[in-house]
């Protein structure tokens, strides 16, 4: 392959992937944006803490629908095709949202709140009150992720990134409002500006792929394999990646009520975590670009693989000069709003965090090979392993060491992604 030909083709799959990567890096703004809202209220400690626990709890939720998307971008070929998938995703919605409900359930939600995560009685109220909000979430979810894996699918990835930027001019719209004019708790501002937010997304993405259904529609069957069993056998794998990588944030927060300076860590984590992940978005949107790309034949692979390089090799350059200079102070103090206190207790674990997004990019490439060679059950492998590891290494650091809440969260997070890395390099390269 010639050499202006090569950066051609680069150049096709920048442009596919930088709407994508906008969209992940315009949803990254959330949190950060958020956060600082929460601790310029009153009771910040309380409030970061409270609407840490109600986040982890919707992703824990909306994590069976998550990589609908990929499936979509992967499978979405005809009518038939279009009607199952679509069905299937529609079971999923209502079966997220009954959950969703279920743990609103007063004796539930203090079950699992007050018995298994031992929170205040004060942090477990919001959180309650948080998760209400956040009802509709889930379903938005899995909505826009559908409809996105078919426009992505299409080519039409500069409309995902539009519906965005509606999804965050409702976000901040909501929450400049409620923060100005209203007299909400931090967490109550926080959960009511994320859920207008992804709701009006997904009423866009929606009308934004009426054309591309049409088209679809039009279109004679051509894999009468891919029944509701076929889609099943190769989603779950799927789902369960994202179930159980989500889980994570709920075993990290059971942890944290247990460690060393708990109510601390409670508070940074959602910090530091919205920090890293504006670096982790730009990659997160690059297994459906893998997938559509592979999805052309295989001569595509070393370019996919070199744009993979530069993506991990910048956003790790950009991360360790914030989290190793004073930049950090200007992130934390400044634009998080964190007291000097607060501060200082997050730079050693925004630091130990800094190479995960590198690890995080890497990962969704090796996902985007094995699922364009639907081959999906090492994925599960890898995040199980990855969860395995990371509950070892906390259990270790909090129960027997002692060790700080949010710097042992930290290194356990860094070691189960470098585990889940690893152990994907042998069917990565059997599926190419």
């Amino acid at each position: 392959m010639s050499s202006p030909a090569s950066e051609l083709l680069m150049k096709t799959i920048f442009w596919q992937w930088l709407p994508l990567a906008a969209t992940w890096l315009m949803m990254s703004v959330e949190g950060p944006f958020l956060s600082a809202i929460i601790a310029r209220l009153p009771a910040e400690k309380i409030n970061l803490a409270a609407y840490g626990v109600a986040f982890s709890i919707a992703l824990l939720v909306e994590s069976p629908i998550i990589m609908i998307s990929s499936a979509a971008t992967e499978l979405l070929k005809d009518a038939k095709t279009y009607r199952r998938l679509r069905n299937f995703t529609n079971f999923l919605n209502i079966a997220i949202t009954v959950i969703m409900l279920l743990l609103l359930l007063p004796p539930v939600s203090k079950a699992f709140l007050q018995g298994l995560l031992e929170l205040p009685e004060e942090v477990a109220s919001l959180t309650r009150q948080a998760c209400f909000l956040l009802l509709p979430w889930p379903a938005a979810i899995g909505i826009r992720r559908f409809y996105q894996g078919l426009l992505i699918r299409n080519r039409l990835t500069r409309r995902v990134a539009y519906s965005t930027v509606l999804r965050l001019v409702a976000m901040i719209g909501t929450a400049l409002i409620l923060y100005n004019f209203a007299d909400f708790p931090g967490v109550v501002v926080g959960a009511a500006a994320l859920s207008a937010g992804v709701c009006i997304e997904a009423l866009m993405v929606r009308w934004m792929v009426h054309s591309s259904i049409k088209e679809l529609l039009n279109r004679d069957s051509v894999d009468e394999e891919l029944g509701y069993r076929y889609i099943a056998n190769f989603y779950y794998p799927l789902a369960l990646t994202s179930m159980i990588g989500l889980a994570l944030h709920p075993f990290i927060t059971f942890f944290m009520g247990k460690s060393y300076m708990p109510l601390e860590s409670l508070a940074v984590l959602p910090v530091l975590n919205a920090l890293v992940f504006i670096f982790r978005s730009v990659g997160l949107s690059y297994i459906e670009v893998t997938i559509a790309f592979m999805g052309r034949g295989k001569e595509w692979y070393p370019l996919l693989r070199k744009f993979a390089i530069i993506l991990m090799s910048t956003v790790g350059i950009m991360l360790c000069g914030i989290a190793f200079s004073p930049l950090a102070d200007l992130w934390l103090l400044t634009v998080a709003g964190l007291s000097k206190e607060l501060a200082d207790f997050a730079r050693l674990p925004l630091m130990i965090q800094a190479i995960i997004p590198v690890l995080s990019i890497l990962l969704s490439f090796q996902r985007g090979i094995l699922v364009s060679a639907r081959i999906t059950r090492p994925i599960t492998l890898a995040t199980s392993l990855e969860v395995v590891l990371l509950f070892c290494t906390l259990f270790v650091l909090v129960q027997w060491w002692g060790m700080i809440g949010a710097v042992a969260a930290s290194i356990s997070m860094l070691l189960g992604r470098i585990s889940a890395n690893l152990f994907l390099m042998r069917p990565f390269k059997q599926a190419l």
